[in-house]
């Protein structure tokens, strides 16, 4: 489908939206009364009941009153008086990652070595001998010793079978002695690969710790997963994203098969999802879509982006910067790719009709992309626009203006910062620590947000996310008053980044992101108004119904609502 195509088929659907008004009670699947809908819609940014077509669309939003005047004999779902929002959209995830994580050892909030050591053998006990023992989420800033830890570490409790941990941002890892045997030789003289970091100790040797471009390493010694593992892995996932309010996710970074499992997973009715999927990065699915305009199956999987990316993560250090590490002087992070060299890929990804969705954390990193952005854009001057940096996480102050007049979208995940400021500041300084998670300051500039999470590095909450814009604060309420509280986010504008501006950011604004008539029927019922508890009741939000399409793909045990049996 070219993109003009694509232009008429969004005309055609906001001129059915238009039509909808005609429509009978023989046409509505129910009306749903007695809420506080709160539409993200700017006409009627509140509503009392909203008509739900036998399409899955969205008639009528309105009062009470006139929505039950023009559809007086539709089924009706009695609300209870909770809070409805739209569908949660999470601009910045990995639905495949966090299905696979859910296979594996959760190292998440592990305080210490010991407690890691716990929680593997646990699992260890129960898999095949020599089999692989997987985990992800360890993070040594949160043990007493916030030091890199090594394959001594691991060897002392499975000097026999291999072990492969992921750190919790991704982009670090951690392997013992028996996962690198196959090359240990190999390791002991190679150079660091371009991009990544074989860390070592004083005399040469490898550590266990592989940093970015360098898991690959290890990464290519580790069986794949079966057909069925990855089958079980999705639905773990899709269960999970439901039930905390997901409608949508953008998945950063998918191949071909991924892309298949998809299909065939929307075509048995088990995919309670919308996913705007980015191609991970160049390679035989690049090739595979480039030139073809938007590929979209059904309603419920779009694939017209390439995610790349240009360094690696605060936490391990990866991070490109400008100058040296405040607390490592010396090291100023990893870029992946040459200027020149990434400057090419961007201009071929554009040439070929794709939306680029660029990793990009420090603000080395972020200026490298803005200038590749800016070369690529003019040389390809009918490019799909909408271009995004994901994270966008340590930039200049001088460079958060240029994001605006590129047009660049800022996709950013609030929890990062409330998961980082522990330790952020150590790693960049009192001066550089102005440029970074500085999202009222990209609002301010004129720059549309589009919120995520990055699950599994995250919790995929989206309440969370809410929360964390809002207070810029842990759950405990540290530290009082938020952490540089003065980039803090109203409620508003907390939720529409993770609503229309999320569906912007994917080109689905006039389809997704807010309850006006036309659109789709995601929503989500709340048990608290959001919008108005304490801050502090926010994190604390249960969702009681995940709709989508008008049908219920996720309901509370304690929700009061009943709906129609269909």
């Amino acid at each position: 489908m070219t993109y003009s195509s694509y232009v008429v088929i969004m005309g055609l659907f906001l001129l059915a939206g238009a039509m909808v008004g005609c429509r009978s009670s023989a046409d509505v699947q129910y009306v749903l009364t007695h809420a506080t809908i709160y539409t993200m819609n700017d006409e009627e940014p509140q509503a009392e009941a909203m008509a739900v077509g036998v399409d899955g669309r969205i008639l009528a939003v309105g009062s009470q009153d006139a929505i039950l005047k023009k559809y007086p004999s539709a089924p009706r779902v009695d609300a209870e008086g909770l809070t409805v929002i739209p569908g949660i959209i999470d601009a910045h995830a990995h639905l495949m990652g966090l299905g696979m994580s859910r296979l594996q050892v959760d190292l998440v909030g592990t305080r210490s070595l010991d407690e890691v050591i716990a929680r593997l053998q646990e699992r260890a006990a129960s898999l095949p001998e020599g089999a692989w023992l997987l985990g992800r989420g360890w993070d040594q800033n949160d043990w007493p010793e916030k030091r890199f830890p090594t394959h001594e570490v691991l060897d002392r409790y499975f000097p026999d079978r291999p072990v492969w941990l992921r750190r919790i941002d991704g982009h670090a890892w951690w392997a013992n002695k028996a996962a690198m045997r196959p090359i240990w030789d190999t390791l002991q003289h190679m150079p660091d690969p371009e991009g990544g970091k074989i860390v070592r100790d004083a005399s040469g040797k490898p550590t266990g710790i592989f940093i970015d471009a360098a898991m690959q390493l290890i990464n290519q010694l580790v069986p794949e997963p079966s057909r069925e593992e990855r089958k079980q892995a999705l639905q773990l996932a899709l269960k999970e994203t439901v039930a905390f309010g997901l409608t949508g996710v953008h998945d950063a970074g998918v191949d071909q098969s991924t892309i298949e499992l998809y299909q065939e997973a929307i075509d048995e009715g088990a995919f309670p999802l919308r996913v705007y999927a980015m191609i991970g990065g160049q390679g035989p699915t690049f090739e595979a879509y480039c030139g073809k305009g938007p590929f979209m199956y059904k309603d419920r999987l779009v694939v017209r982006s390439v995610k790349y990316y240009i360094d690696g993560a605060l936490g391990s250090r990866g991070a490109a910067l400008l100058e040296d590490y405040s607390d490592d002087p010396g090291n100023r992070g990893l870029l992946r790719y040459e200027p020149d060299v990434f400057t090419r890929m961007v201009r071929e990804a554009m040439s070929c009709g794709f939306q680029v969705n660029t990793h990009a954390i420090g603000d080395r990193g972020n200026r490298v992309v803005l200038d590749a952005y800016e070369a690529a854009m003019q040389e390809v001057p009918d490019h799909a626009g909408r271009h995004r940096i994901e994270h966008a996480q340590v930039v200049t102050l001088e460079d958060i203006p240029r994001f605006a007049r590129l047009g660049v979208i800022a996709s950013m995940q609030p929890t990062h910062a409330t998961s980082d400021m522990y330790w952020a500041e150590d790693r960049l300084g009192p001066e550089r620590i102005k440029g970074a998670y500085a999202w009222r300051r990209f609002l301010d500039a004129g720059v549309r947000l589009a919120f995520g999470s990055d699950f599994p590095v995250e919790s995929a909450n989206p309440m969370l996310g809410i929360y964390a814009a809002v207070t810029r604060q842990d759950t405990t309420g540290w530290p009082p008053g938020g952490w540089y509280p003065d980039q803090r986010l109203t409620r508003e504008e907390a939720l529409r980044a993770f609503t229309l501006d999320a569906a912007y950011a994917a080109f689905q604004e006039h389809e997704l992101g807010s309850l006006e008539p036309g659109k789709w029927a995601d929503f989500l019922i709340l048990d608290r108004d959001i919008m108005r508890v304490p801050e502090q009741d926010i994190f604390r939000t249960k969702v009681y119904a995940t709709v989508l399409g008008g049908e219920v793909v996720f309901r509370h045990t304690a929700s009061p609502v009943q709906w129609p049996q269909r």
